[in-house]
């Protein structure tokens, strides 16, 4: 089997662009929601404002350009085309690096700490890294796996794989939501070469005295839980047990799909009651291209289905560290997570930022990682 890797260049024809705006234009709207709020979902107001923006004055092919200028990369691992960007610094002695997203993010919340993580103004190789950043199996524009199978589990390994193809023999991993599930399977799995991990959504479950004997801690960690049941985990159970027919919507109707994802920026950022506030409208609608134009609303949302009973944490022995940012969906106590590391050598308490650490808050994000990778030298 082909272990090549080879340029992969974005090039979406202006015939899909015309598509997609008679798709915009052709919308066929619900009511309005009985309520003055988000509780019931998107606001038709608000998604229509945003759907307006998409369909006059967005411009994908800027974002088209700015991914070919950076570089994606084509491999084939166990038969799945998988797309990546590879960033390589200019500073001798950087550090290979593999951040991975979740749903319903992509590469491109990565986007604002490239730069600094690859280039970074002191010029010193403990402050740089060589990025690698793929897309997910059946997210943005990796291949779409056509048998079950590919839960975190596997995908850990085939980020293992992908290092050492690249010629890493030493190199760290960090990720948030799925790709925090992955970042802690290649620790659990003590994937070859992975040194050390950081993750930005450290899950685990409490023990019996957790829940006999609760802190403040534990309160704030369990209230967050049960809302997340009661109020916002409908999107996850659909996901994770008919992907296929959430799909078929998710596919065909772009104002169905940017519904869906704008409600998520909403409700896991750190905002002040718009996901303006925490992110631009280019950045967000970039990122629902991505699972546009590649028909991803089915693939993505398959990985629930794989992986969504296996996410949280088990023994680690390499070197782990977390940072729990205060808009978290799910936050977790440090002592939740620490009975499952070996070495937890930093938890950063940040004061700002939700569930998409990197894209909402890059400057702490970069910081944090700088300050976690340094102590696993």
């Amino acid at each position: 089997m082909s272990e090549s890797i080879e340029p992969f260049v974005v090039q979406v024809p202006q015939s899909e662009i015309d598509d997609l705006n008679r798709r915009l234009d052709l919308a066929r709207w619900p009511e309005k929601e009985t309520v003055g709020d988000w509780t019931q979902g998107t606001p038709l107001a608000a998604l229509k404002d945003l759907v307006a923006y998409w369909r006059d004055r967005y411009d994908w092919r800027a974002c088209e350009s700015w991914l070919n200028r950076l570089g994606l990369f084509s491999t084939k691992i166990d038969g799945l085309d998988i797309r990546f960007l590879h960033v390589r610094s200019a500073v001798e002695g950087a550090r290979p690096l593999i951040l991975t997203h979740g749903w319903p993010g992509s590469i491109l919340e990565f986007r604002g700490v490239i730069e600094p993580l690859t280039n970074p103004e002191s010029g010193r190789a403990e402050d740089a890294f060589h990025l690698v950043i793929p897309c997910l199996p059946g997210f943005g524009f990796s291949g779409k796996p056509e048998q079950t199978g590919w839960g975190i589990e596997k995908i850990a390994r085939a980020w293992g794989e992908l290092m050492a193809r690249l010629g890493y023999d030493r190199w760290y991993a960090q990720g948030g939501d799925w790709g925090a599930g992955v970042t802690t399977q290649i620790a659990m799995q003590n994937v070859a070469g992975c040194a050390g991990i950081h993750v930005n959504m450290p899950i685990a479950q409490p023990d019996k005295d957790d829940l006999a004997n609760p802190d403040a801690a534990d309160l704030r960690a369990l209230t967050a839980l049960k809302y997340y049941q009661d109020w916002d985990s409908g999107y996850s159970k659909q996901q994770a047990t008919r992907p296929q027919t959430v799909g078929y919507g998710l596919v065909d109707s772009p104002v169905g799909l940017a519904g869906w994802i704008y409600e998520k920026m909403w409700a896991w950022t750190d905002n002040a009651g718009a996901p303006e506030d925490a992110l631009s409208r280019d950045a967000m609608l970039d990122n629902i291209m991505l699972y546009w134009l590649t028909a991803a609303g089915a693939s993505s949302a398959r990985l629930y289905w794989e992986s969504f009973g296996n996410f949280g944490a088990g023994p680690m022995t390499i070197p782990v560290a977390a940072s729990a940012y205060p808009k978290e969906v799910l936050p977790t106590p440090r002592k939740w997570f620490e009975r499952h590391c070996e070495r937890l050598v930093h938890w950063g308490t940040l004061d700002k930022g939700g569930h998409f650490a990197a894209w909402e808050q890059p400057q702490a994000f970069v910081r944090e990682l700088r300050t976690a990778f340094a102590l696993m030298d």
